[in-house]
């Protein structure tokens, strides 16, 4: 790993490094995805079955495009009976953890009869897509599917590509049914997230797309959005350690090399305001390239944007952290509470040595579909909140609307919206 000081120029050439990750500056695909997204937009089931054939070599129909119960019964014939035992305990951990984040809808009434409230209310039907080939993430149909349960989601639909054989995962299966998705159907790319964005013969328009995928699919999700409304653009995974000379360098470089390995695009950054630590890490990181199997795209990951920095203070250290904003941040302080409480951008946080990464991929209940790319200085986890609308509720009485109708008639006439302002003097003509 580079292991370079921190200072003003190091620090602004590692931002623009790693703003050249961000799905933003792939343009070049954008035109191939139009395309794709006209063509199921204009021709529906005709051009996915046609996709779906050209890009997964499956033949798929109106007949064989959703999964049905055997397929979900002969999934749970080819899982392993302890994987399964865990997607269900993690699946606890998320719905306790996700309850807690549920809204209610309020009411505030006054004795003048003015009423004021927000509804709470879930959108009618969401799209999960889930990728397929080398990228089967069942942790990841569990972070999508519980919170949309868990808002009172109307309907969830779930397409992910199928195999050559017209077969979808059985790990992918088995957590889909187990999360509660009402319908899964066997489409993947651009063109599964034009079929729930428009709709199609067999695929019915959904309100809102989440879910990762590749370039192809973050690209497409960008494009519907307005017709349906997403969760994020995704970018490739990120983590970034906090450190001083308490932490143990043997586990920090296992964590770091946790996120490397997703992704040759992936980075991994450690910030430690002790330089021995900086050396150790960097050995320990050597140690297991040599026995990790992802060793290739982790050793590119590194070589494009893993970095070890050298700051003079914590302070320094909060301060480069919160201007990356970085999808995953881990602090491994002697007091790691304290540091947290300056920490301002971060998708989620973990704190202490034993609250390693994946710990929050797989089980401790917090969503791990977080904000990349530095936008966690504005975006937030998933969560419940993604799939509910809040409808402001008004109701005055007369009495109420009498006090102070002038005032809105001054405000309306101001802005020379006459028939604004007419809208609430014709309620009071006849006392003129």
């Amino acid at each position: 790993m580079k292991i370079l000081k921190l200072d003003n120029n190091s620090k602004k050439n590692l931002l623009e490094d790693l703003l050249k990750r961000s799905p933003n500056n792939y343009g070049q695909y954008a035109g191939v995805v139009d395309e794709v997204l006209n063509n199921v937009k204009n021709n529906g089931d005709k051009a996915l079955f046609e996709y779906t054939k050209k890009f997964d070599k499956a033949t798929i129909t109106s007949e064989n495009i959703r999964v049905t119960q055997e397929e979900i019964e002969e999934a749970y014939t080819l899982v392993d009976e302890n994987l399964v035992r865990v997607i269900r305990k993690a699946l606890v951990n998320i719905k306790e953890y996700h309850e807690k984040q549920k809204q209610y809808s309020w009411f505030d009434s006054k004795p003048d009869g003015t009423i004021l409230g927000q509804k709470v209310t879930p959108i009618e039907r969401a799209g999960v897509y889930v990728p397929g080939g080398k990228a089967v993430y069942p942790s990841s149909v569990l972070m999508n599917v519980i919170p949309a349960k868990v808002a009172g989601v109307s309907q969830i639909v779930m397409t992910t590509p199928p195999n050559s054989e017209g077969k979808v995962n059985p790990n992918t299966l088995v957590a889909a049914n187990e999360a509660g998705v009402d319908v899964i159907y066997k489409a993947g790319g651009a063109q599964a997230i034009a079929a729930l964005a428009y709709g199609t013969e067999s695929i019915k328009k959904v309100d809102k797309i989440v879910g990762p995928g590749n370039i192809y699919v973050a690209l497409a999700k960008k494009a519907v959005y307005g017709h349906v409304s997403i969760d994020s653009i995704a970018g490739p995974s990120e983590i970034l350690v906090i450190a001083d000379e308490t932490a143990n360098p043997r586990y920090v470089a296992a964590d770091l090399l946790s996120q490397a390995e997703h992704d040759e695009l992936a980075s991994a950054i450690l910030v430690t305001t002790s330089s021995d630590l900086a050396k150790k890490v960097n050995e320990e990181v050597e140690g297991f390239l040599k026995v990790l199997d992802r060793r290739e795209i982790i050793q590119k990951s590194l070589d494009n944007y893993g970095y070890i920095l050298l700051a003079d203070t914590i302070d320094d250290a909060v301060d480069i952290a919160n201007d990356i904003a970085s999808e995953h941040l881990e602090i491994v302080t002697k007091d790691p509470f304290n540091t947290m409480t300056k920490i301002k951008n971060a998708g989620a946080i973990f704190l202490g040595e034993y609250s390693s990464e994946p710990l929050g991929d797989y089980f401790a209940g917090p969503n791990h579909i977080l904000p990349t790319n530095g936008t966690a200085k504005f975006f937030s986890a998933l969560s419940v909140d993604d799939f509910v609308k809040k409808s402001s509720i008004i109701s005055y009485s007369r009495e109420a609307l009498e006090d102070i109708h002038t005032d809105i008639e001054q405000f309306a006439k101001a802005e020379k919206l006459t028939a604004h302002a007419n809208s609430i003097s014709v309620r009071f003509e006849d006392a003129k």
